[in-house]
């Protein structure tokens, strides 16, 4: 019984002696003795009043970064009511998963007011599919590819995500592949149809002469370009980008814009960093509006680059305040003349409007001037000058306004004008207008002699830029060519599989060839405000958030507030150049890549343009004005 006993307690010590020797290799392999040591000599000086957070805070300092677990993807709803993404981040932090983010992308989908209801129907159907197919590729592809990656690794997980992409536009492929084999082997081919004669030409009167209608026929307008593929469930690729990259900030204890800035400056802090310039939304005369005005789909005030982002935002919220108060007003009647009417009208219209989707109101007016000479007046009655305190921009919108059957845009109902007289509506425009800076989307991408022909003639005095005439960014990047259509600008989105380090390609892309980048915003947008601090951390020139109401555009705005009082607390606020116009024609683009070439060679770098000024255009126009009267 007694050996018995005394072997039991010879094993059992054994036992002991073992584990002992394997914790002991344990600690020694993670340096927990002298790391341990360390801690408890430099405590023991401290003498800190909380022990045990000082050793607390000591540890994780000491603990593995970071790594992500899990990502979950969810359907909810953005500032319309429609269904959009969800993304949230789940990280392990000191052996445990905890929740970090969470971001909302906004979809790419129009808002289309007034559309047929199957229309509306079959896009319904197509976002809904969109986001489940998104929801479903997030929470069980995605989450396996990125478990265990530092979220702090953004180019990593970028090319992941690219990589996930491209198989997934890989099998969309061979299965449409398989689906038209399919259909060939089981529909009939049709028998050739042979196409009715042609009528003969009209016989002409007799004694009538050749119209110049006969002689000068018009241009047909270039077809119509199919629309770019969007893959089903992309959307999930830039929302996961977002998310990772809001995740990593939070866990550096930075703001999101400081680590894009970083990731744009290869890890080097710009010393400076300036808030983009506003481009806001201040009344919508689209294709959509109940007056007969079809051009102007936003009208848009830009506040002039010495002033604050908040204190551009109250002048605008003044003249908002204006507008509304001219809307709210009906007009004094107007004395009839003899023949009883007056210019064709019983009295002046009364101007409606009613709040757009666009954060700005929907306003009726009927010729293209009226919309410029209310804000004009507006701002003379406030002691603010067009030209000098702030400037317009105009989003023509024209793939809105193309008749296809006509083969014209119609600016106002029935009103159409072709495309090459769309550049000289332009050119008298901007003559009678010269505080207008921008035009955005004059024309159809299609329409490349017009987008050319309005460069030379505008280019130096007005940004003709690129919104939905561009390519999207993948595309763009694909090419390397951002020239097509002519422009002086892009607007760029974060949609669809755009990532990170895509949309710092592109800016560098957009800086290299010095045009000018707006960061824009969807028009179904959601409260998520981090598109605010990817155009910070970016460096764009300007930012277009819509108007000043609706929630979910309001929240940029403050966002956009915030930014600005850091940077300035920190010192690191720079400033917003005056606008100016790097114009070149094609003769000066070949000579200017050419001495950016030799440049490079030597190692030195070429002396830039010298800018066109918008504020010369007015005091030039002015002058003008003033000696032929």
């Amino acid at each position: 019984m007694g050996e018995e006993g005394g072997g039991r307690s010879c094993g059992t010590t054994r036992e002991l002696q073992k584990l002992k020797q394997q914790a002991m290799k344990y600690y020694q392999q993670n340096d927990v003795p002298r790391r341990l040591e360390e801690l408890l000599n430099s405590t023991f000086y401290l003498q800190p009043e909380d022990v045990y957070g000082h050793l607390a805070n000591c540890f994780s300092k000491l603990a593995k970064p970071p790594t992500i677990c899990k990502v979950v993807g969810k359907n909810v709803l953005d500032g319309l009511g429609l269904p959009t993404l969800q993304v949230e981040i789940f990280c392990t932090i000191q052996n445990f998963p905890k929740n970090i983010c969470s971001v909302v992308i906004s979809s790419h989908f129009e808002v289309h007011e007034n559309a047929l209801p199957e229309l509306v129907e079959a896009e319904e159907l197509e976002r809904n599919v969109a986001i489940s197919t998104a929801v479903q590729w997030v929470s069980e592809a995605i989450t396996a590819e990125l478990q265990g990656i530092e979220p702090s690794k953004q180019a990593e997980v970028d090319q992941l995500l690219r990589t996930f992409f491209a198989n997934k536009v890989k099998e969309d492929q061979e299965r449409k592949e398989l689906e038209n084999i399919v259909e060939d082997l089981t529909v009939p081919i049709p028998l050739p149809v042979v196409p009715p004669p042609l009528p003969p030409p009209p016989a002409k009167k007799k004694g009538q002469k050749q119209g110049w209608k006969d002689t000068l026929l018009e241009k047909p307008i270039p077809p119509e370009e199919p629309a770019e593929p969007i893959l089903c469930g992309s959307m999930a690729i830039g929302a996961v980008s977002l998310a990772v990259a809001k995740t990593s900030a939070i866990l550096g204890n930075n703001p999101l814009y400081l680590n894009m800035a970083l990731l744009k400056h290869s890890q080097q802090q710009p010393k400076k960093l300036t808030v983009p310039l506003l481009m806001v939304s201040l009344a919508s005369c689209g294709k959509s509006s109940p007056g007969k005005l079809n051009l102007m789909k936003e009208v848009i005030c830009i506040p002039h680059p010495g002033l604050s982002t908040k204190q551009g935002v109250e002048m605008l919220l003044e003249i908002q305040k204006h507008v509304n108060k001219t809307i709210e007003t009906p007009p004094p009647p107007k004395t009839e003349t003899k023949k009883g009417h007056n210019g064709g009208k019983r009295g002046q219209q009364q101007i409606t409007g009613k709040m757009s989707h666009l954060g700005c109101l929907t306003i009726s007016f009927d010729t293209i001037e009226q919309p410029i000479l209310l804000i004009q007046g507006i701002c003379a009655n406030l002691g603010l000058e067009l030209g000098i305190n702030l400037h317009l921009a105009i989003n023509c919108a024209a793939h809105e306004l193309m008749d296809f059957s006509k083969g014209k845009y119609e600016v106002m109902m029935g009103t159409l004008k072709s495309a090459a007289e769309m550049v000289d509506l332009y050119v008298d425009l901007i003559n009678k207008h010269p505080s207008i800076i921008a035009l955005i989307d004059p024309f159809r991408k299609e329409d490349l002699e017009q987008w050319d022909s309005i460069y030379n003639a505008l280019g130096s005095r007005c940004y003709i830029i690129a919104g939905t005439a561009s390519k999207s960014i993948s595309k763009l990047l694909e090419d390397g060519n951002i020239s097509i259509p002519r422009a002086s600008g892009l607007i760029i989105k974060h949609t669809n599989q755009t990532t990170m380090s895509d949309l710092v390609e592109i800016t560098n892309l957009i800086d290299s060839k010095k045009h000018i980048a707006v960061f824009g915003s969807t028009e179904g947008e959601s409260a998520d405000d981090s598109l605010v601090d990817l155009a910070v951390g970016l460096g764009v020139r300007f930012i277009k958030l819509g108007g000043l109401s609706r929630g979910e555009r309001v929240t940029k705005y403050n966002r956009l507030f915030t930014i600005e009082e850091e940077l300035v607390q920190n010192g690191t606020l720079g400033f917003n150049e005056e606008h100016n116009f790097f114009y070149f024609n094609e003769e000066a683009e070949m000579a200017a890549e050419a001495l950016e070439a030799a440049a490079a060679e030597a190692g030195e770098q070429p002396e830039p343009p010298e800018p066109i000024f918008p504020t010369e255009v007015v005091q030039e126009s002015a002058n003008a004005q003033a000696s032929s009267g």
